[in-house]
């Protein structure tokens, strides 16, 4: 006879209640500019974010898949976002892992470039994430201060031009693919 008083039927950890929850309220709320759902029903861990080119921006008009992975730990540690599409841009890297603040680990920048304030919180949602990497791509100046792409952050000192050419025609294919 177990104990009413006690729950050890090992629940479901309270990370998948929280990713459930973040998931569903995309569902019912999206938020213009991105759509997130699982890439497989079992796994709580492993998103698919489709975000559409934010307009005004060299992205208008792209369709850009990648994927959030979250680790077992999370709300405490930071999932990682990876862009699935080509990205040409000098915060995200060759292999497509995009690389801001929030998706820092807590605490301080060991480098100083950032201070704990704007690294992983907790309290960050996936709409935070999707809203920030948004804000990413609509702004005309990228971070160039600790590039994770190096050869696009040299294009964007030196060949501004070439730069935005080079986005655009990603920007194109994205579109192409995405109704293939």
């Amino acid at each position: 006879m177990s104990n009413p008083g006690s729950h050890s039927s090992s629940p479901a950890p309270s990370n998948t209640l929280l990713l459930r929850r973040q998931l569903l309220e995309l569902t019912k709320h999206p938020v213009e500019g991105f759509s997130a759902g699982l890439v497989d029903e079992n796994n709580l861990y492993e998103w698919e974010i489709l975000i559409i080119g934010p307009p005004d921006t060299l992205y208008e008009g792209g369709f850009f898949k990648a994927r959030l992975t979250f680790p077992p730990e999370f709300p405490l540690l930071p999932p990682e976002m990876k862009f699935i599409t080509p990205m040409w841009h000098p915060n995200i890297y060759p292999d497509g892992k995009v690389c801001i603040s929030i998706l820092h680990m807590p605490g301080d920048d060991q480098y100083g470039y950032e201070d704990a304030g704007e690294r992983w919180l907790p309290v960050h949602s996936v709409e935070s994430i999707l809203l920030s990497v948004i804000s990413l791509l609509s702004s005309d100046t990228p971070n160039l201060d600790s590039p994770a792409n190096v050869d696009a952050a040299k294009e964007v000192r030196t060949d501004l031009t070439g730069y935005k050419k080079k986005v655009r025609r990603l920007v194109r294919r994205s579109a192409e693919e995405a109704f293939d």
